[in-house]
């Protein structure tokens, strides 16, 4: 199984942002460093869900956010590790309209979210017949990263 390693200022941050777009879908994107296989989250950078129309449901990154994402990881240094958004009242499972967007490489950190608290942080990524698999989140908080799989 892949690993995704979470700072606790990381976790917190997606939490917070997961909060405060509640009962939306939220989105960002994250970055950090691999080393020897395991995907090192340091930065976290929240974006605008730019869907129009219903977003409790769906979210839509601006093809200009990915350009600055791009500018940024070159900048700092840094690897581009993937995008991480939430599924307001739903488990932390990708959905089919999930497994539509998502580019190979990436890792997508799914949250699901309830009125007042995150109730499971996932991580996932494509593997080579574009169906997802489970990563293991490493992480220093109590945090249910319970073994779902992706139908």
């Amino acid at each position: 199984m892949k690993k995704l390693e979470l700072t606790a200022q990381a976790e917190d941050l997606m939490k917070s942002h997961s909060l405060q777009g509640f009962p939306n879908e939220i989105c960002g994107f994250f970055y950090g460093k691999t080393v020897e296989g395991v995907k090192h989250v340091t930065v976290i950078k929240p974006v605008v869900n730019a869907k129009e129309g219903d977003q409790r449901r769906r979210f839509a990154i601006d093809p200009l956010d990915y350009m600055k994402a791009e500018q940024f990881v070159i900048a700092e240094g840094l690897e581009f590790l993937g995008i991480y958004h939430t599924h307001p009242l739903h488990p932390a499972i990708p959905s089919e309209h999930d497994l539509k967007q998502a580019l190979p490489s990436f890792s997508y950190i799914i949250l699901s979210v309830q009125p007042e608290k995150v109730v499971d942080i996932t991580s996932w990524t494509l593997n080579d017949d574009r169906a997802f698999e489970q990563e293991e989140i490493i992480s220093n908080r109590n945090v249910n990263t319970s073994a779902n799989k992706a139908s």
